[in-house]
């Protein structure tokens, strides 16, 4: 029998998980082996407000955490933990650093867990909540691993730091198609349009077109957001596409450059 293998997922809002690592964690799910830690720094209440949905202002925060709950239902794999730090939304960055970082360490004492998950510099998108989020789980992260820290338990640190990645090929790509049906493109000097990386600084590419639908009807329960999400005819196919293969930057530890790329998030951790 597999060790337990655990993931630790930090993120800004909900849905910021529904693509880029949702597949992954779709592929491991059922493993008795794996637990799943999911962090939500907020619940989104200044995000948009798709028509249809009965949402306010007011009710917004409280009707995406059920869209999130929804989400995870239809991946087929909900967080064994999951903790809302209640910031507002749009104002991770304001957040005294210092708290944030303990927040997340916290977690990471009690969790253990063998891979963080998180955003890189750019956030993906620019969002400045995606940032702050990110940055203060890599220094948490890196405090543990530089003070090799193994806690009361005796517990190793957390042994690998993944930043979820677009390929800067794959954002050319996925461009030229949104130009060719009608959509405008991404524009990375603006906030919300996403960033791709260069090719060759990803680490990890996985396959995750056998559980591709889920992630999609995952993405599809986050219904309050869908004005930027299906607002194409073509769109589920294009999701489709786009979920069936995740990059990751392994920022820690840092790997040199022009090895093979891993295929996995736990691949070399057993």
């Amino acid at each position: 029998m597999l060790p337990r293998r655990t993931l630790l997922l930090v993120v800004a809002h909900p849905d910021d998980e529904a693509v880029g690592i949702a597949g992954s964690i779709a592929l491991h799910g059922a493993e008795p082996a794996f637990r799943f830690v999911l962090v939500h720094a907020t619940d989104g209440a200044a995000g948009l407000i798709a028509s249809g949905v009965d949402a306010t202002r007011e009710t917004l925060g409280a009707v995406r955490r059920i869209e999130d709950e929804k989400a995870w239902a239809a991946h087929g794999r909900a967080p064994d933990r999951h903790e809302w730090f209640g910031y507002d939304d749009g104002l991770v960055a304001e957040a005294e650093p210092d708290e944030l970082i303990a927040r997340i360490r916290e977690v990471m004492v009690e969790e253990r867990p063998d891979v963080v998950a998180t955003f890189g510099p750019d956030g993906v998108t620019g969002h400045p909540d995606h940032i702050a989020i990110g940055q203060a789980t890599d220094a948490a992260f890196l405090s543990l691993t530089a003070a090799g820290d193994t806690g009361a338990s005796g517990a190793a640190a957390p042994r690998r730091l993944l930043h979820w990645a677009l390929k800067e090929s794959t954002w050319a790509r996925i461009n030229a198609a949104r130009q060719a049906t009608g959509l405008p493109p991404w524009d990375p000097a603006q906030v919300y349009h996403f960033r791709g990386i260069p090719d060759h600084l990803v680490d990890m590419r996985v396959d995750t077109s056998s559980v591709a639908e889920r992630v999609v009807a995952g993405l599809a329960e986050h219904r309050s957001q869908r004005l930027s999400l299906f607002e194409h005819p073509l769109a589920h196919a294009a999701w489709l596409s786009a979920t069936s293969r995740e990059y990751f930057v392994q920022a820690w530890p840092p790997r040199e450059r022009g090895l093979p790329l891993l295929t996995d998030i736990f691949e070399g951790l057993d």
